[in-house]
């Protein structure tokens, strides 16, 4: 098995990158902010939060504030450490 076979699939997508490097340094971020730092569609990050969550590399936590909906997001351990890995062998990539 090859360095760029340990590459994760899940996080080919430069949103999916951009949603995992943010949520490693936050607790938690909602819908709204992640929208705006990565400057994507609704659609976009709803898309692609769910396949995340479907992976089980992030939680999304859907609550009402007063009577307006919020949805929050946070990595989960395992995404952190498959995130962390696929980091690694980028890295490991780039040495050659």
């Amino acid at each position: 098995m090859g360095i760029i076979d340990k590459l994760n699939k899940d996080f080919e997508s430069r949103v999916r990158l951009g949603i995992m490097s943010i949520l490693i340094v936050n607790e938690w971020i909602d819908f709204t902010e992640m929208k705006t730092l990565l400057n994507i569609t609704d659609g976009n990050l709803a898309s692609h939060s769910s396949a995340l969550e479907k992976a089980q590399y992030i939680e999304v936590k859907k609550e009402f504030v007063g009577k307006k909906p919020k949805t929050s997001y946070r990595v989960t351990d395992l995404g952190r450490a498959a995130f962390k890995e696929h980091l690694n062998s980028l890295e490991k990539l780039m040495k050659f």
